[in-house]
């Protein structure tokens, strides 16, 4: 199995491990899609109709073990009756963290 070897660096000089950070992208993103579609009393089943995806695919999305396109996002979040915001905010502790919304 090859290891990943692929780094950014902080606007502080700090290396990060890019695999760690998709990782926790993928998680936070996952999770708040979640949140968001069990505050809309829809099933993933009914999600996925709505939105026209896969089931499959949400489920991966929503367990953090996918990394769908910014129109799939958009449509799974359209599906719900919510648009998505992408900010990005300052470091803390060195990390780098998404703050996905879907409001």
């Amino acid at each position: 199995m090859k290891e990943n070897t692929d780094y950014i660096f902080t606007s502080k000089g700090n290396k990060i491990l890019i695999e760690t950070l998709l990782k926790d992208s993928r998680s936070s993103f996952g999770e708040a899609f979640t949140q968001a579609r069990k505050r809309a009393g829809l099933s993933q089943v009914e999600l996925a109709r709505l939105a026209g995806v896969d089931r499959s695919n949400l489920t991966r999305f929503e367990n953090g073990k996918y990394n769908p396109s910014l129109e799939i996002m958009v449509k799974i979040a359209g599906a719900m009756g919510k648009r998505m915001v992408i900010s990005l905010e300052d470091e803390k502790c060195d990390k780098t963290e998404p703050s996905p919304n879907v409001t």
